[in-house]
């Protein structure tokens, strides 16, 4: 085998290491750009694969999975969510995947969706028309409403504030994970390290009064912590979860399972906001499907425009924007070979705008989604909840949710930007937009033939 891919010469380790902690989209793209699909290049002793090629993804997510690891950047999310289903590893992962799959049944999830869509319509009628949002604290406060009800039933509305930012001081730290000797930092007593332990104080205090309330009451309430509380390993033979593990999982679907579904909700209302004959066409789908009603589980499948703005929305702007993996054994790829320790690095914002599999990248175009059209792409030329075995166990959830808050929201509303701002994305652990994003909301003034719910009256370019 050759020795290794292209890539670009090696540098000083910290000055590379600066240019992708400044900006790891625009760092990922120059790679594709400069030197293919297949790249090489190393960060102090560590080499590195960058893969945009599909097909190589799917080797390393799928069909080598068993010889990788999640990467360096994942356990940097270690000091907060533990040994949860995103950072552990092995027979433990195995094990509580195992627990946690029941929760995440196709049918469990649809019963989740009248709490979904109550939340959504009632968010939309706090709204008043000419309203100024600012929309992504908005669709953040819903969608940690709807996990606290689906996933830990409860009303965590109270908890609200401090857990969006506890949250926001948390992410902010994963960042550090690109810092060599990073996990020093953590026990440095710096104004950073300080507030991320506040911040994670301030999570644990919830997640384990949601646990202690679980537990003191015993029966299956038809959450996840529920089902995580009663769940017994039978296969593994290891029993019930202890309350740290409880803690972890919570930790990593209370993180997970509000902030994917809310960037991808904002990044869709701004890019419909640009586009009005995508939106006049789902405006069209939503009047003559639902006349009126709010949407159902069983509407979604009716529903396929909006399940395509969606799924436009996420591959212009994937709420996870890369994934990485650690060879933990010698691995054959492409003609060369990942020794133990080499990372293989896959981002999507980069797969999702490659011109080559996606004509015209950066047109916001939902009809891409067709399914003659989708028949004919790559399984992994579009991957925004990865593949194989540690493909996201939340992703029917996200699904689901993502189609019936975008279906109920703009049943009722349509969105203005407001002139001049900055629209920019910001890559953490998911993809935030980076100053935010205000929008005017206006009254729907329904289809001709058509009739919806009034609320009270008071083509795009991805960047």
């Amino acid at each position: 085998m050759i020795a290794y891919p292209p890539g670009p010469p090696d540098e000083f380790g910290p000055k590379r290491l600066l240019r992708m902690s400044r900006d790891p989209l625009g760092f990922f793209t120059q790679l594709r750009r400069d030197h293919g699909r297949f790249v090489h290049y190393r960060i102090g002793p560590r080499r590195v694969f960058f893969l945009a090629d599909p097909e190589l993804i799917q080797d390393v997510l799928v069909k080598q999975a068993r010889s990788f690891l999640k990467d360096q950047g994942l356990e940097s999310t270690k000091p907060l969510l533990g040994e949860g289903l995103l950072t552990s590893e092995g027979e433990f992962h195995r094990r509580q995947r195992r627990l946690a799959q029941p929760a995440f049944h196709h049918a469990r999830i649809a019963a989740y969706g009248t709490t979904m869509v109550e939340h959504a319509e009632r968010a939309a009628s706090r709204w008043r028309d000419g309203d100024s949002l600012q929309f992504v604290p908005e669709m953040m406060r819903l969608a940690l409403g709807i996990v606290g009800k689906t996933l830990f039933d409860t009303d965590i509305a109270s908890d609200a504030d401090t857990v969006a930012r506890a949250l926001g001081v948390a992410m902010n730290t994963f960042t550090l994970a690109r810092v060599p000797f990073w996990r020093l930092l953590l026990y440095l007593p710096v104004p950073s390290t300080l507030r991320f332990a506040r911040a994670r104080r301030e999570l644990d205090e919830v997640i384990y009064r949601l646990i202690r309330g679980h537990r003191e009451n015993g029966r299956d309430r038809g959450d996840l912590l529920s089902m995580l509380l009663l769940a017994q390993d039978v296969e593994g033979g290891t029993g019930t979860m202890t309350d740290r593990q409880l803690r972890d999982e919570a930790m990593t679907i209370l993180l997970a399972g509000h902030e994917t579904t809310a960037v991808a909700l904002a990044w869709s209302f701004y890019l419909l906001s640009q586009d009005r004959a995508a939106e006049a066409a789902l405006h069209d789908e939503l009047d003559s499907v639902l006349r009126g009603a709010p949407p159902t589980a069983d509407d979604v499948k009716r529903l396929p425009y909006t399940e395509m703005v969606l799924s436009e929305s996420m591959r212009l702007y994937p709420p996870a924007w890369a994934i990485g993996r650690r060879a933990f054994e010698p691995v054959p790829l492409g003609g060369y070979e990942l020794r133990p320790g080499d990372a293989a690095v896959m981002s999507q914002w980069v797969v999702h705008r490659d011109a080559e599999l996606w004509p015209d990248p950066l047109r916001f175009d939902p009809l891409r989604f067709e399914p003659a059209r989708k028949a004919q792409r790559h399984r992994f030329a579009y991957f925004p909840f990865g593949g194989g075995p540690r493909v996201c166990i939340g992703d029917g959830f996200a699904w689901l949710a993502g189609t019936l808050l975008l279906a109920t929201l703009a049943q009722r509303w349509r969105f203005e930007l407001i002139p001049g701002q900055r629209i920019a994305p910001l890559p953490r652990v998911t993809l935030r937009l980076k100053h935010g994003l205000q929008l005017v909301a206006r009254a729907r003034r329904p289809s001709a033939g058509h009739s919806v719910g009034q609320p009270t009256v008071g083509g795009a370019k991805g960047g």
